[in-house]
């Protein structure tokens, strides 16, 4: 492939025009990131969405690195002198790298084997000879004689066919049309066969895949990870069963193509090069495009779920209380104001004694009359439904004007030790540092998570068993995705959340902090200049992903790009409105009720514009400071707790989705443990995804199918609950 064919790959593969492909790879090529691309070069791109864009960004990488290994290739067979026209259109012409490496198999400098031994013996000639196949009477060892040679250690004609069976077994190994035919082959042929390697006693968390078979093409990638899990700690053996019988006929048909009177040796020989060397190779690629296929999926769940986790809208306004609930050292208790500071810290022991539980009830009491605490949060790890119970009495108890909820903590024990914790959080003890994240969470989601591995969260499947590169940078691309989609509060934002915004590197984070610490609060985007290491290409990267709701001109609060400005204020001259209108609530009002009759395309002519451009600035004008999380429904609160003995088959509970994965649904309706809807379950109709039906985060109600309180299991159902509404 050459260079500038990769624009109208990209463009076939992705199915766009090539003008837009081109003009994608023109702007990342430039330095442009890929939320401003798709926030901003609308116009230039033909709209393309954050997710194409960033397809094409992995597709250039790819096709990029192909290109340069077919020149190396190229380069290497051409040193030897074994380059013809023909191999070199075929390299040239390949756009998958696997293909690539299988023409260039029988090229590449290798360790000395038994076929290489043969060829410096001096017996390529012979094997020529049997492939040829034009002898049809005589004696095979009669033909050998002629190339024992005991100088080169042939010492017998036997063994000078060994060595000509040899150089035939490595040649057929290394066809490229062979490696392809049969890759096809094993896909929709081959099963993954797997038994214990230990007693069941010792390998009872593999139990499931005690004799285990399944075909690979339709092996979901939640037990091809289990399975390599399970091969890893050695309590498992697996293989690759397949007809081999299938795969050696494949080959014979197309090597012995008339009759000789070397067929049987041939057949030896191609019998030797599929076991030894051709399945054994082909094995290894099957097994590691599984995992790697299973990787990506595991990896592309947890995206999707991490993202719809960070976009959970925020419960805002509230005086918080946090809990980290704990047996043996407590349960630690921190209240922050709705701005997010910590207004009071304490520890409460409410598993201990009813001495103790009392203590702890006019300790929590007192403060949240105190604070005027309005909501609490209450991690779920350890003795979470002790306290979950606590709360609930409490609040029944007093009449009090509070609600609860409970919070996801995974994570926060390793936030509470960090260096930005110790940094944010100085004066207090780590494991209060928990309880004031767990309460932060709930205030504003996203603000709170980008500050925790995102590994960490918790709402994905085997993610210690993927490729980690692979894991960080995807899951890095979602929280960078959701805090641009979102925007940053320019005045308040943590170091650590602005990173993530669009052009801001972790040392201009830094920088920005420090000069609003040493200058005062930010009042207009263009301030932002000032911060050192903060110049004009940053800034036109991150300027729209900025907020700022207290700023000398009111279009900093929305997300139009400082570019656009003169734009917007146009706009807005058009109907009869200013800037300064913006902050007049009636007269804001009077606008909002004009935008929605606008004609976007009509006014993009007037004023020489971008017809995309001039949406999304009407979209901004029409709802100035609006944070997109709003549209979302709200987090669910409560007043009472349940218990698993409360919960009968049949019941409709309403619950919230804690976790997707490939085989269902995790759904914490209230109580210690979540309810599973299996995939079998969600829908009447059939789905590829659990996805495809929910998101993390999504209020559902469902109907209670099982309830196994010796396993600690609940089984649910949202087809039936469907059914039933």
């Amino acid at each position: 492939m050459l260079l500038t064919d990769i624009h109208s790959h990209i463009a076939h593969e992705l199915s766009i025009r090539p003008q837009q492909a081109e003009a994608a790879i023109r702007l990342l090529d430039e330095g442009n990131t890929v939320p401003f691309i798709s926030r901003y070069r609308k116009e230039v791109t033909g709209e393309l969405d954050e997710e194409k864009i960033r397809l094409i960004e992995e597709r250039l990488l790819y096709l990029r690195n192909l290109v340069k290994r077919q020149e190396e290739i190229v380069a290497s067979i051409g040193e030897q002198g074994k380059l013809t026209p023909e191999l070199e259109a075929a390299i040239l012409s390949t756009v998958k790298l696997q293909e690539l490496e299988d023409l260039y198999l029988p090229y590449r400098p290798k360790k000395r084997t038994r076929a290489q031994i043969a060829r410096e013996r001096g017996l390529e000639p012979l094997a020529d000879i049997l492939l040829a196949q034009e002898i049809t009477v005589g004696d095979p060892i009669e033909i050998a004689l002629e190339f024992v040679n005991p100088e080169k250690e042939v010492e017998t004609a036997e063994a000078a066919l060994a060595g000509a069976m040899d150089i035939i077994a490595e040649a057929i190994s290394e066809r490229a049309d062979f490696r392809a035919q049969l890759r096809k082959q094993l896909w929709n042929k081959a099963e993954i066969e797997t038994e214990l390697a230990v007693s069941e006693e010792a390998g009872k968390e593999v139990l499931t895949y005690k004799e285990y078979r399944e075909p690979v093409s339709r092996m979901p990638s939640h037990r091809i990870l289990a399975v390599n899990r399970g091969e890893k700690k050695e309590l498992l053996k697996v293989r690759v069963v397949t007809p081999h019988e299938l795969h050696i006929d494949t080959i014979v048909r197309q090597i012995i193509t008339k009759p000789s009177i070397f067929k049987d040796l041939l057949l030896s020989a191609i019998a030797d090069g599929y076991k030894r060397l051709l399945f054994p190779s082909l094995e290894r690629e099957l097994r590691s495009l599984l995992t790697e296929n299973a990787e990506k999926q595991a990896i592309r769940v947890f995206g999707l779920n991490l993202k719809q986790l960070l976009l959970q809208p925020p419960l805002a306004g509230h005086t918080i209380m946090g809990l980290d609930p704990g047996f043996r050292t407590g349960c630690k208790l921190a209240i922050i104001s709705p701005t997010g500071a910590i207004l009071d810290t304490s520890v409460i022991y409410i598993t201990h004694s009813e001495g103790q539980r009392q203590r702890a009830a006019e300790t929590v009491l007192a403060a949240i009359r105190r604070h005027g605490v309005t909501l609490i949060s209450i991690g779920n790890g350890t003795a979470s439904f002790e306290t979950e119970e606590f709360i609930a009495s409490l609040i029944n108890e007093n009449n009090l004007p509070v609600h609860y909820l409970i919070t996801n903590e995974a994570g926060a024990s390793i936030y509470s030790a960090s260096k930005l914790a110790k940094d944010e959080l100085p004066d207090l003890d780590l494991t209060l540092r928990s309880a004031a994240s767990i309460a932060r969470r709930v205030q504003d989601p996203l603000a709170e998570l980008v500050k925790i591995d995102p590994k960490s969260i918790g709402v994905g499947q085997y993610q210690h068993d993927v490729d980690q590169k692979e894991l960080s940078g995807t899951l890095t691309q979602v929280v960078e995705s959701a805090v641009n989609h979102v925007g940053v509060e320019l005045n308040t934002a943590s170091a650590a959340l602005l990173t993530y915004v669009a052009g801001v590197s972790a040392s201009v984070a830094k920088n920005i902090v420090t000069y609003r610490d040493a200058a005062g609060r930010f009042r207009s985007r263009r301030e932002l200049l000032k911060v050192p290491r903060l110049g004009p290409a940053a800034f036109t990267q991150c300027a729209g992903f900025l907020r700022l709701q207290k700023s000398e001109n009111p279009l900093d609060n929305t997300p139009v790009h400082p570019e656009s400005y003169s734009l917007a204020e146009a706009i807005l001259k058009m109907f009869g409105f200013a800037l300064a209108d913006l902050q007049d609530k009636e007269k804001l009002q009077v606008l909002q009720q004009k935008l929605p009759t606008v004609d976007s395309a009509k006014l993009a002519a007037e004023l020489a514009a971008g017809e995309p451009t001039v949406r999304d600035i009407l979209s901004a004008l029409a709802k100035p400071g609006r944070d997109p999380r709003e549209d979302l429904p709200q987090p669910m609160t409560r007043k009472n707790v349940v218990k698993l003995s409360d919960i009968l088959p049949g019941t409709l509970v309403k619950g919230t989705v804690h976790n997707v994965i490939d085989f269902g649904v995790f759904v914490d309706i209230g109580i210690k443990i979540n309810g599973l809807i299996h995939r079998s379950e969600l829908s009447d109709k059939p789905i590829r995804h659990p996805l495809d039906v929910v998101s993390v985060g999504d209020i559902i109600e469902c109907v209670v199918l099982s309830v196994d309180e010796a396993r600690g299991r609940i089984g649910l159902s949202l087809k039936q609950a469907k059914k039933n509404a």
